[in-house]
């Protein structure tokens, strides 16, 4: 863009050629899209024509003559088997046109099959002239019923052709000068300011969006694992207590003092305070006498129960405690049929690997009810997962000293590769139902899994460290999609 620019005329343009008729490099107007219509530099108006162009079907018919023509001009003077006619590159639609036309007739008791003959001596190829016309610019002097007869046929087709109306506009210059978007103390102080051009205020704008928090995809996750249960018309239990004292965590599960979960090796054990208190004394007697006597038709596991192991605070292993409580708080009143859940964690001695913390998610529910069975656990089970989006199922037998019988939850993990347990379930056994004050005949079903398991089989992760911990990329967490568990 020099001095010897040359003068820009109102001319008619399309879009991207306006480089050209304006004398600058594609390069420095490409970037200009909404500016080009402003009216302060140049003015654009859109103009829209129309034509008529042929298909490339069309463009074959002008060159070789239509399809019912070139059926006629393929039948000699002793006709033609139907059969042979219809194998022609334009017999079927050839041979319609052509019974429209009466330039054909067909004999279907002739000897040999069906057979084509000619009904005319000659015909007249209007069609091909039509679109001859077309092809030389006189589309107009066609009827509009031949132009959309001839569209029908997919051989004629109208384009519209987009232009742009260019002029100078009233700040047209051939230099870019930028914009002030900021008026400073220093132009101020200066008085500089009434020299320069400053941008207007576009008050349509959105702006930049603020900065705001991000919810980890283990909270988005909860969120809809808290709407499933709800819409199931389970009840929320209250699980703000991460100290649990043995007796609820354990005993009260009829779960053996000496049982090897227990051990430091698997269990946080408190130093200050080291010991619970407060326990329903009638209960923590019928519990201790399960253990050591048995009872309820049950011997028990005929050991020295011992006080002072079940007062012994940790850090909950497991939201079942919590269920316990509901259970026996449950059994003090009059029965009615439950269901409970809760979301909340857990601590546990865990040796840390890519699907292993100490410390993790629980989510638990129970239903009590009268004459619930393995079949309704393995019902529920399918139910509840089939609305967190996962299909792929399989239940192993397992051991639970307060489930019998009990079952291991498993999904295919796709990153892994394999199958990871992401749950555990079972019936209550009536060594621990009974001793609370439940009914007999009162049945206990209930389950548990990690948060953090199907939330890395939502998200694809293959390292629970990339989920939970120091390790965690935070822009994964900014750049998280909503948790959609679709059913």
């Amino acid at each position: 863009m020099g001095a010897n620019y040359p003068s820009l005329p109102a001319c008619c343009v399309a879009l991207m050629p306006s480089s050209e008729a304006l004398g600058t490099e594609h390069c420095q107007r490409q970037d200009t899209g909404p500016p080009v219509r402003s009216p302060q530099v140049i003015e654009a108006e859109q103009r829209s024509s129309k034509r008529w162009e042929l298909t490339p079907e069309g463009q074959e018919i002008v060159q070789e003559g239509s399809h019912e023509a070139r059926v006629f001009d393929s039948i000699p003077a002793e006709g033609l088997p139907q059969s042979e006619l219809m194998k022609l590159p334009s017999g079927k639609v050839g041979f319609s046109k052509a019974m429209s036309n009466k330039w054909v007739r067909l004999d279907k008791n002739a000897d040999g099959g069906p057979r084509i003959f000619r009904a005319v001596e000659s015909v007249r190829d209007s069609v091909r002239e039509k679109l001859q016309l077309v092809q030389q610019g006189e589309a107009e002097s066609l009827e509009e019923k031949d132009r959309n007869e001839l569209k029908k046929r997919k051989l004629l087709m109208e384009v519209v052709i987009k232009t742009y109306w260019i002029r100078k506009g009233s700040a047209f210059s051939t230099t870019v000068t930028k914009q002030e978007t900021d008026l400073t103390p220093e132009m101020i102080a200066s008085g500089s300011w009434r020299d320069l051009k400053f941008k207007a205020y576009n008050f349509a704008a959105l702006g930049i969006m603020p900065e705001s928090g991000h919810l980890h995809p283990l909270l988005k996750v909860r969120t809809q694992f808290r709407q499933i249960f709800l819409e199931m018309g389970f009840t929320e239990m209250p699980t703000n207590n991460f100290i649990e004292s043995s007796f609820w965590n354990f005993d009260a599960l009829f779960q053996p003092q000496q049982h090897p979960a227990r051990d430091q090796h698997d269990t946080f054990f408190l130093q200050d305070p080291a010991e619970a208190t407060d326990f329903p004394m009638d209960y923590l007697k019928r519990v201790k006498k399960i253990h050591s006597q048995g009872g309820y038709g049950s011997q028990g596991y005929k050991y020295d129960w011992k006080l002072a192991e079940a007062r012994k605070n940790i850090l909950r292993t497991h939201t079942t405690a919590v269920s316990a409580r509901m259970l026996y708080r449950l059994a003090q009143q009059k029965f009615a049929p439950a269901k409970y859940f809760s979301i909340d964690r857990v601590f546990r001695n865990e040796t840390l690997d890519a699907t292993h913390l100490a410390e993790f998610h629980q989510i638990e529910g129970v239903v009590a009810d009268y004459g619930l069975t393995l079949g309704d656990l393995m019902g529920t089970l399918r139910e509840f997962f089939t609305k967190l989006g996962i299909s792929q199922l399989r239940f192993k037998p397992a051991y639970n000293p307060y489930t019998e019988p009990s079952m291991e939850v498993f999904s295919y993990h796709q990153g892994l590769q394999k199958w990871v347990e992401v749950g555990n379930s079972g019936v209550f056994r009536p060594e621990m139902l009974l001793p609370m004050g439940l009914p007999e005949g009162v049945s206990v079903i209930a389950w548990g899994l990690s948060l953090e398991r199907p939330t890395m089989i939502k998200y694809g992760i293959n390292n629970i460290r990339e989920l939970v911990g120091h390790k965690v990329n935070l822009q994964m967490v900014y750049d998280g999609p909503l948790c959609r568990l679709d059913a």
